[in-house]
């Protein structure tokens, strides 16, 4: 082979083992392919834009704030320091100091005393029912009482039937409950003795039921539970089939005279109303009263108020259910009359005073120790139904964040309103909100609303497991139900959605 063709052979190697080497990397690299990589969302720029373009919040207040679940960390605020006012999110504070002071397994004591003789099947001498400030007393739980006494031997009381609210103070409303919201179950009065007509446990007031007559006739009302403790009124009339329906219900102040008035058409279905009675320690009574007669018990006097002396024998008692079961109707369907017995529980059992004045100093006192500024904040009830309460929206954040080292804590977030679940006792006031982001992620939050106020507080978990706690404060709204779209919207930010 001469020289020439010894060089021409020798390129022709090199060039191909060149060539080799620059096709390995598209067979085989010590490092994985690249992956396209998404950059997770910048929370404070898109929150910032949402908020800064939308057309509700034009001349309102917003105050916002997101932290880590796992840390603590605060990851977003907008206005998070300024006091705002929570509405019914205030409830998160209310619950969390009652499971940490009271205890998941607390019950209300409700109990029927005398110091009369019995000799037969007579007692002699008053009968005293004693409340204990038990919010959800049913009239099946009278029934059971009455039961309960009939199988002693008691036929007959020759005396009278007393009823005892002396567990909490006489005041019936919060200081800040405004006159129009007195007949509204929303706004019963508050006793140590009261009772509610169903299961929602709405203290302290009746089911109002209309449904249409024939045309050009009244309607039909009827009561629930069925007691003459109330008077109705009738002012409907039944009109045709496509007329208006305008029904308006009032109690007139100071009585038990409820007022129905407007039109109904002839085929709509019924209507419900609660409407909270005036004196719910009598409304007690009397549906005690007519439990013990259903139950073929004589009664010689009449219904009065008196209290129980200490060295009174109790007869019979009835328990509630416990403080753990309790939290689920007071959250879930936001019941402000059970916030407002809680805050006076609180007074009654640490300061042995069952007030609004003493409940909430223990409020105060408990809110401390998850590490609240008490000096931040300005609390006068609850329920959140005074427009005078203020929180920063950082604050409760806080709250739910520290809440979550609670032994109590799986019950307190179980009685949050879960987004889109269909049952009013899963979903609460959350369930017809958020049904498509819920198929996805999980959002439990307390609703809060007043007149121009719509908040949002609780957590969302996202696909993965990771949790983030929210906050959403808005005031000042024209209309507060507006307020709920930006809500869901900042989730909607939040959940990745």
């Amino acid at each position: 082979m001469n020289e020439k063709l010894k060089q021409k052979t020798t390129f022709i190697v090199l060039f191909m083992f060149v060539s080799i080497l620059a096709f390995i990397p598209f067979f085989y690299t010590d490092e994985p392919p690249a992956q396209a990589v998404s950059s997770p969302v910048d929370l404070p720029e898109v929150i910032n834009d949402f908020i800064v373009n939308e057309r509700i919040l034009e001349g309102a207040l917003a105050g916002i704030s997101i932290r880590s679940a796992e840390d603590g960390k605060l990851l977003y605020e907008h206005n998070g320091e300024i006091r705002m006012q929570p509405a019914s999110v205030l409830k998160l504070f209310t619950a969390a100091a009652s499971l940490s002071v009271l205890g998941e397994d607390y019950r209300f004591t409700t109990e029927v005393l005398t110091a009369g003789k019995i000799a037969g099947s007579t007692l002699s001498g008053d009968l005293y029912l004693k409340g204990g400030g038990d919010p959800t007393l049913l009239p099946a739980d009278f029934a059971e009482m009455a039961k309960k006494l009939k199988k002693k031997g008691i036929l007959k009381i020759d005396g009278d039937v007393v009823t005892d609210d002396s567990w909490y103070d006489d005041i019936r409303y919060s200081e800040d409950l405004t006159w129009n919201d007195e007949h509204q179950y929303y706004g019963a009065q508050i006793s140590a003795l009261t009772a509610s007509p169903n299961q929602d446990y709405d203290a302290g007031t009746v089911i109002v039921s209309i449904s249409p007559g024939k045309k050009d006739t009244a309607a039909k009302i009827s009561l629930e539970p069925d007691t003459d403790f109330v008077t109705i009124v009738n002012e409907t009339k039944t009109v045709e089939n496509k007329g208006k329906q305008n029904i308006h219900i009032e109690r007139e102040h100071g009585t038990n005279t409820i007022v129905v008035k407007g039109t109904i058409p002839a085929d709509s279905q019924a209507l419900r109303e609660w409407v909270a009675v005036w004196d719910p320690t009598r409304y007690a009574g009397t549906l005690f009263k007519k439990a013990l007669e259903d139950q073929g018990i004589q009664i010689v006097g009449k219904i009065k108020d008196g209290e129980a002396t200490d060295d009174m024998p109790v007869l019979i008692f009835h328990k509630s259910m416990p403080l753990a079961d309790l939290m689920v109707p007071f959250m879930k369907l936001s019941n402000n009359g059970h916030a407002e017995a809680l805050v006076k529980e609180l007074g009654k059992a640490v300061h042995g005073d069952g007030s609004w004045e003493k409940g909430l100093e223990v409020m105060a006192e408990e809110l401390k120790s998850f590490g609240i500024d008490t000096h931040q904040i300005l609390i006068r009830d609850g329920s959140g139904i005074s427009h005078v309460n203020l929180i920063p929206a950082n604050e409760i954040t806080k709250l739910l964040y520290e809440v979550q080292g609670e032994k109590w804590f799986p019950v307190f977030k179980d009685s949050l309103p879960a987004a889109g679940a269909k049952d009013r006792m899963v979903g609460g006031t959350m369930r017809n909100r958020l049904k498509e982001e819920a198929k996805l992620v999980t959002v439990q939050a307390k609703t809060g609303s007043l007149t121009g106020v719509s908040t949002l507080a609780g957590y969302v978990e996202k696909p993965g497991g990771e949790t983030l706690i929210f906050t959403i404060m808005l005031n000042n709204l024209l209309d507060d139900r507006d307020g709920r779209k930006v809500e869901d919207q900042i989730v909607r930010i939040l959940s990745g959605q």
